[in-house]
């Protein structure tokens, strides 16, 4: 999203007013090339604490960050998760990942013969940590882990997850969970990179040019992380544990596939309002497997 200055009207800092007018800001916005202007005007102005504040984050907005970035936070499963500057943006379909993991710990809670503890929830490639978070929000107590490659995301997770007494870890995918999760992990979640690396040039230019490559870019099909995931995934498991990665509907049954030679169950899950698509693989043994 680029536009010249020039076109932009100015943002006066009217005296006696508490922020610019929001219908410059509306008007600011869309010519900046933003197709909500009317929802990111009023989040902005809800957000700023100051006149100078709002003109800033206006202009930052303008120049295309992300509205995200901007704020400071973005909204997943009905919560406010903080975003720190240079961290992916958690998605709108990503909380298919959330929905699928509450059924299947609350079905597995209530199955014949269950044990009532705390499920052992493991949020990888973290981001800032909004998936950790949104199933700790909805099933309660949890022994909650993520990791992250990226140590900016990292410190945000951090953030994001203390309230909920998670631990978040530094390395690369299953590297720094501690040894004893082996075998305990009842919901494993991976919002994992697969973007083709041909294909993150064609991305929006607030994902592209503001959030982590790492983040994005899957490999040549990409796949190459996900394929790590899962072949790891078995012996990190509990029995009837569940893997749950997000990934496109092209990609899917590929996925799904590789579940054969993995000792896993595997279906893939989509939601037409989200434009979401998941895999959901299930580690033999447990109380539940996909139907």
């Amino acid at each position: 999203m680029s536009v010249s200055p020039a076109s932009l009207p100015e943002l006066p800092e009217l005296p006696g007013l508490p922020e610019p007018s929001e219908a410059v800001i509306v008007s600011t916005l869309r010519a900046a090339g933003c197709v909500f202007a009317e929802d990111e005007a009023r989040l902005l102005v809800e957000t700023a604490r100051t006149p100078a504040h709002l003109a800033g984050m206006v202009e930052r907005r303008v120049a295309g960050l992300p509205l995200e970035h901007v704020l400071g936070w973005a909204e997943f499963c009905g919560l406010r998760v903080t975003v720190a500057p240079g961290v992916f943006v958690p998605r709108r379909r990503t909380e298919l990942l959330v929905t699928q993991a509450v059924e299947h710990a609350r079905r597995a809670a209530y199955a014949p013969g269950a044990i009532p503890r705390r499920p052992v929830v493991v949020d990888l490639c973290c981001g800032t940590g909004a998936l950790g978070v949104a199933l700790a929000a909805a099933l309660g107590p949890v022994e909650l882990h993520a990791a992250d490659i990226d140590p900016v995301a990292v410190e945000c997770a951090r953030h994001n997850l203390a309230a909920m007494g998670g631990h978040v870890h530094a390395g690369d995918l299953y590297a720094p969970l501690p040894v004893t999760l082996r075998g305990r992990v009842d919901v494993l979640m991976a919002n994992a990179p697969y973007v083709p690396t041909g294909a993150v040039g064609l991305l929006p230019s607030e994902a592209r040019d503001h959030e982590p490559r790492v983040a994005l870019d899957g490999g040549e099909d990409g796949l190459d992380v996900l394929r790590r995931v899962i072949a790891e995934a078995p012996g990190w498991l509990a029995p009837g544990g569940v893997l749950l990665v997000e990934t496109s509907e092209r990609q899917a049954p590929l996925l799904a596939e590789m579940a054969r030679g993995d000792g896993l169950a595997a279906r893939v899950v989509e939601d037409d309002e989200m434009d979401a698509t998941a895999v959901m693989f299930v580690r033999p043994g447990g109380h539940r497997t996909p139907a």
